[in-house]
Formats: C-alpha cells, sequence, structure tokens
C-alpha cells in the first residue's frame, strides 16, 4: 500500500488530485487510515475527468454504479446486471480434484445457491452459446483445459432452500411441485427416439404432478439415464440446500418421513449411479448419521473446517475492500469489519456476504441484517435444552470470551437432543460460531477454541435469548418493556422499579436453586441492557469482587452494581439483613472504583437477597420487598 505522495509522484499528478480520487471512489481498494489514505500498489490511474477551465463535469457517479444483488441468485442476472463478485475460480477448483460427487456445507446465505447455479450454468448444454457468461471471469483466464468443459453436460438442478413447511403433506407437495418444474425443462425427453415409451410414461406423470411418493423416490435416478441416452453423456447432478426440509422435519415432528424419501431420493441419484458425471450438493450440516449417503464411497465433503474451496463461500477481506472502493465508503471499512467479519472457513478470514451488500446498499446502516433470513431453530433448540453449564458457556460467549470445546461435523439435527454437548457443533457449522484454535483428534473430530463472530451475531443471540426467557415466562413483555424506557428516557427512579420487576419474575421462576437464578438473570439481563450496557461479572473492582456490574454506554444512563446473597429457609428479618449486608459489601469493599475512575458518578447499587421465591432487594435509595 502507498500514500497519496506517492502515487502522486508515480502518476504525474498533484496529491491533492489523488486525495480527491480517494474521496470520490475512483480508485477501488483504497483504505482510510486516520486522516490520511493508503492506496494498492498495483492501482491504476483513474480518469480525471475535469475540463481545460479547471471544472469539474457534473455527472451523477452513482447511476453509474451497478447495483448489489439483494436476493438474487440467479447467475446470469447476477454477473450481467450486478455489481458480482468472481466465484468462478472454483471451477477450476474442483475440475483440478473431479470427485463424482462433492457436498459442501456453509451457514445460511453465504453464496450456496448462486454458487450452484453458477456450476449450472457452466457445465450445462444449452441451444445458445453461454460461455458468454464466462469470458470475463476468472475461469477462462485459465486456458483451454478449463473453457474446454464448458457447456458440455445434461444437467439436473434443484433447490430445496424454500421447501419450509409444518406437515409432510405440505413438504412432499412443493417437492413434487419441484421435480415437476426441473423435468419441464427437459421435455425433449418426450420427442426423443432414444427413450421408451414406459420411460416417457413416467416421465409424464412426474411432469403432470400425478406421480406418487413412491414414484419421486426415483425421480433423479430415471431423469438422469433418460438424459444420458438422448445426449450420449451423462448429466451433472445438482441439489441445493437438500438439509432445509430435514430441518423443517426435525422442529416440526415429520423426521423420520422426511429421512426416509431423502435416503431413497438420493441414493438412485448418487450411489453407483453409472448415469452421472458429477454431483454437487449444499447444505448447512453433514448429515452423516441418517446414512443418506451410506456406500457412496466417492463422496467428497467440504466444510468450515477444510481449507479447500475456503474463499469461495462469503467474501473476503480483498473483495470487501474492493467492493467499498467501488461505492466510495472505504472509510467503513471498520465498523463493517466488526458487523460482519470474524468468520473462519479453512485457514481464510471470510466476512458474511448477505450482510456486507445489505450494509453497503442500505447506506452503510449496521444492524442485524442475516438474522432477518430465515428462523433460528437451532439457537432456540440449544436454550430449549441448555444445562447449567450450557448457559454458563452462552454467558461467557455473550461476554465477548472464547470457550473450549469439542466440535463433531457429522452432528445432525437429533443429536441436539441426545447430548447437549453437539450444540457447539451445530452452532459453528451453522454460522453462530467461529473457530480459533483448533487440534484434530484420532477419532476426527476436534478441539477448538469458539467464540461468536462478529456483533451483527451477538446481536441475534440476544434476541434469541429474550425471546426464549419471554416464551418460557421467565420475564414478561411488560418488564422487558419498562427497562426499555426507562433507559430510553433515562429515567433514574423507573428503571428501579423495572429492575426490581424483572428481579420479582425471575426469582419467581427460577427457584431450584442459587445457581441457575443467577444465570437467567445474567442472560436476561444482557438480552435487555446490552445496547445501553457491558455486562461484566465477577470481576475485581476496589477491594473485591463483584457479582454484576452494568457500565453504561452513554453517561446519560446510570451504572448498575448488583452484589447477590443466597441461603435456604430464611425468615424476613433475616432475608432483610442479607439485603443489607450485600448493599453494604459494594459500599465496604469499595466496587464502585472501576466505574469512577472511568468518569461514572451516577451509580445504582442494588444488594440482593433471596431464599427461595423470597428476596429483598437493597438500594441506597431503599427497600423493595418481592415474593411469590
Amino acid at each position: 500500500m502507498k500514500s497519496c505522495k506517492e502515487m502522486a509522484k508515480q502518476w504525474g499528478v498533484t496529491e491533492r488530485t489523488v486525495t480527491t480520487f480517494c474521496k470520490t471512489g475512483k480508485i477501488p481498494g483504497v483504505v482510510k487510515e486516520g486522516k490520511s489514505w493508503r492506496i494498492p500498489d498495483g492501482a491504476e490511474k483513474p480518469a480525471d475527468g475535469r475540463v481545460l477551465s479547471g471544472k469539474y463535469v457534473k455527472k451523477e457517479e452513482k447511476e453509474a454504479r451497478k447495483p448489489l444483488p439483494i436476493g438474487i441468485s440467479d447467475y446470469v442476472r447476477a454477473q450481467s446486471e450486478y455489481y458480482y463478485v468472481d466465484k468462478t475460480g472454483m471451477i477450476k477448483e474442483f475440475l483440478d480434484r473431479k470427485p463424482l460427487v462433492s457436498l459442501f456445507t456453509r451457514p445460511r446465505r453465504f453464496g450456496k445457491t448462486l454458487n450452484m447455479d453458477m456450476l449450472r450454468v457452466f457445465f450445462e448444454k444449452k441451444a445458445e452459446d453461454t460461455s458468454k457468461f464466462f469470458t470475463d471471469k476468472d475461469i477462462w483466464k485459465c486456458g483451454e483445459e478449463y473453457r474446454s468443459y464448458q457447456g458440455q453436460y445434461p444437467v439436473i438442478f434443484l433447490t430445496f432452500k424454500d421447501v419450509k413447511f409444518d406437515t409432510w403433506s405440505a413438504t412432499i407437495d412443493k417437492i413434487r411441485a419441484l421435480l415437476q418444474e426441473e423435468y419441464g425443462r427437459h421435455q425433449e425427453i418426450l420427442y426423443s427416439e432414444c427413450i421408451a415409451k414406459y420411460e416417457k410414461d413416467y416421465f409424464t406423470k412426474i411432469l403432470e404432478g400425478t406421480a406418487t411418493e413412491v414414484d419421486m423416490t426415483s425421480a433423479l435416478e430415471k431423469l438422469s439415464a433418460m438424459l444420458a441416452r438422448h445426449y450420449g453423456k451423462a448429466p451433472v447432478i445438482i441439489i441445493d440446500e437438500y438439509d432445509t426440509p430435514i430441518q423443517e422435519g426435525y422442529s416440526k415432528d415429520f423426521y423420520d418421513e422426511i429421512i426416509g424419501f431423502m435416503r431413497n431420493f438420493f441414493s438412485g441419484a448418487f450411489k453407483d449411479n453409472k448415469n452421472l458425471s458429477y454431483g454437487f450438493l449444499t447444505g448447512i450440516l453433514r448429515i452423516a448419521q441418517e446414512s443418506i449417503f451410506s456406500g457412496l464411497n466417492n463422496l467428497s465433503v467440504n466444510t468450515v473446517m477444510d481449507e479447500e474451496y475456503d474463499k469461495y463461500f462469503g467474501f473476503t477481506n480483498a473483495e470487501v475492500r474492493e467492493m467499498l472502493g467501488y461505492y466510495g465508503v472505504s472509510e467503513k471499512y471498520g465498523e463493517l469489519k466488526n458487523w460482519y467479519d470474524g468468520y473462519c472457513f479453512g485457514n481464510k478470514e471470510i466476512y458474511n456476504p448477505w450482510s456486507v451488500i445489505n450494509y453497503v446498499s442500505k447506506g452503510c446502516v449496521p444492524q442485524a441484517y442475516w438474522v432477518n433470513t430465515g428462523k433460528n431453530e437451532i439457537l432456540e433448540g440449544v436454550l430449549t435444552v441448555a444445562d447449567d453449564d450450557i448457559i454458563e458457556r452462552l454467558y461467557a460467549l455473550l461476554q465477548g470470551e472464547s470457550v473450549i470445546a469439542r466440535i463433531d461435523q457429522n452432528v445432525v439435527y437429533k443429536s441436539l437432543s441426545e447430548d447437549p454437548a453437539n450444540i457447539y457443533s451445530l452452532l459453528l457449522v451453522a454460522g453462530y460460531l467461529k473457530t480459533g484454535k483448533k487440534e484434530l483428534l484420532d477419532d476426527g473430530t476436534y478441539l477448538c477454541e469458539v467464540s461468536i463472530p462478529n456483533k451483527e451475531i451477538a446481536a441475534v443471540y440476544r434476541s434469541e435469548v429474550l425471546f426464549h426467557l419471554l416464551q418460557i415466562g421467565a420475564i414478561t413483555r411488560t418488564t422487558a418493556n419498562k427497562i426499555a424506557e426507562s433507559l430510553y428516557t433515562n429515567d433514574f427512579g423507573q428503571l428501579q422499579k423495572a429492575i426490581t420487576e424483572y428481579m420479582e419474575k425471575t426469582i419467581s421462576f427460577y427457584d431450584a436453586g442459587a445457581e441457575g437464578f443467577y444465570h437467567g438473570l445474567v442472560l436476561g439481563l444482557i438480552a435487555l441492557m446490552d445496547n445501553q450496557y457491558t455486562i461484566k461479572s465477577n470481576r475485581e473492582s476496589g477491594n473485591g469482587r463483584y457479582d454484576i456490574c452494568l457500565f453504561p454506554k452513554e453517561k446519560r444512563h446510570p451504572g448498575i452494581i448488583m452484589e447477590l446473597e443466597w441461603k435456604n429457609g430464611l425468615d424476613e428479618n433475616m432475608l432483610n439483613k442479607l439485603s443489607v449486608e450485600a448493599l453494604s459489601q459494594i459500599n465496604d469493599k469499595s466496587y464502585d472504583t472501576e466505574m469512577r475512575e472511568l468518569g461514572i458518578d451516577n451509580i445504582m447499587k442494588l444488594g440482593i437477597a433471596f431464599s427461595g421465591k423470597k428476596a429483598r432487594i437493597q438500594t441506597d435509595r431503599g427497600e423493595e420487598k418481592t415474593e411469590r
């Protein structure tokens, strides 16, 4: 990277001109560091755009820039009408290896469907010349060895990304409709002299939607055989998001039905199918334990842990910098990185592509875009089965810490209920965790240091934790709203009352012991108040270690210190005494030292004592009584 001064000398222009180029987004990949710009070494000098008078020609630069492909999974359209990040190098990497069947597992919205459609357009034999969609792409630069594969195969393409229904009957009807549509793309079979009448009769049943569930299990196998005979070349079969209906089956209680169907459906297509040139599948999970791919010895599985294809799902750092430069918002790099970076696929740093393009297209407003693209059943399932150990680890993760976890890439959806320890494997492959250090164990599993990738996923955790606590009755929406309102209006008295109500509800729900109560309390505080507070627990300050401190992110909010004490079988007087002792401990041990050093003088102190479902909350402004 070079300075503006260095590039000005290289290009023969003034330093001011180069600075203007940077500010107006005319140099791709520039980065602002403080008040200075850094320019890629190989950057080309842009056209100056000024007339002889010295005045700039007015032009609408934004109109000249291509829009970003939000929700566009059609490769032809994406690369021609929108800003397209070239992932065609994936084709070369595949052709160098040529596995019979490839399975790519990645989180949702990381470009799986677009990449699969790219493969379809590249390989599919069409009446029109489709090479024009690749001549300016990376794959074409790789030479004739790779170009020769373009447009040479019949292709079967199915995407299950929208097969999301509550019942098995609705799910199988949707699959029937998808098969109708795909068979409809190959109606040349009905007029082929190479195809027998009984085969055409089967083709017609699929096409007309009259095929039974049993008939449909053979749909891929039979279509591949017919296409192979008609074209004299075995087809490529592409199945996108194959496990979406399986995930729905798990959460909607038709798991056995969908697994039974898929096992037969895929077996005919990929196991010992002589009418198969190559097969591609994508999904979130591998689902090995259900034996969907049993006996498929040539299945090549690529996961988030593997180095192969690591840069083709999601955006790399260089791709993000280039995009920001193109749209003239290079100065937003730091913010974007904090919100949407943090994933590690193989050894490659990866950004969430869905969130990045939404962030840039919506004026660089940081928010959780990914959470709105689908349900978070996996995270919801984790909270449903979470024990004290899992809750404690979730709390650590939400505080930005790392935890050590065993990662098994062969986990299945139902394994969550069988062994809650599998949650970390599910959360990792689904995009809710990232790996740091990792060690491959003898049994093929990994021992990994995992953490939350970025601010966006932290926001997803908070929203799901809050939803879960509301759903199970640990807190109420009224209490949550009161806390939010008091924080917004900076009403100290209302905040104190709202926290007291929250304590009352939490104590009433978590009556099994101090530990469960504490974990529920902290998770709830994070979900309710994390936007306004940095929440810490069991940290040193003054002459001891406080239980919970809430550090305001804006000085208009008060700091909050909580000291918790718990004993069984206390009467009213003893409980009151214990709460006074808890409050006194805050003052006696100067737990407010850290806050005051940070310039926080408005501090709410709460001494909390509880016994069973009874509690006392002492503050420096009075006593509150809660019981059920």
